[in-house]
């Protein structure tokens, strides 16, 4: 019998422990992941971008800045999903978000020599990102 309770007590510590490490916000958080790896990019790339790539950083930290508020903002107003497998509660705008993140990735990918317009594209796909995230806790 004793053993059973241990077993018992062993099991719900482990689900436990797999409910708090899996994060409360998945979807912002690998954005902010996705916004990280592209600051880090463009802080790799060469400086010769006309203050493209400069405002572009900006752009991301600004970005990094507001998931960092919009997880803030659900924990303190009981939205942070904390269940094993998170269900977006707005699909659309979370499936917005990945394909922006996705076009984003693909312009960071795309050679440079383009006139100037792949930054300004990666530039305004910051900001629709910007603008879907603040959607997302608009709608929450």
């Amino acid at each position: 019998m004793r053993h059973r309770i241990h077993v018992a007590l062993l099991i719900t510590l482990i689900a436990s422990a797999i409910v708090y490490a899996t994060p409360d916000q998945p979807n912002m958080e690998s954005a902010k992941t996705n916004l990280q790896n592209a600051k880090a990019n463009l802080m790799a790339a060469e400086h010769n971008k006309e203050g493209h790539r400069t405002k572009a950083i900006n752009l991301i930290n600004s970005a990094i800045a507001e998931v960092n508020r919009g997880i803030n903002f659900a924990r303190r107003n009981n939205h942070a999903i904390t269940e094993v497998s998170p269900v977006p509660d707005q699909p659309h705008m979370e499936a917005a978000l990945k394909f922006l993140e996705s076009a984003k990735s693909d312009l960071e990918r795309a050679t440079n020599d383009k006139g100037g317009h792949r930054a300004n594209a990666l530039r305004l796909t910051n900001e629709a990102i910007d603008e879907v995230k603040l959607g997302i806790a608009a709608g929450r």
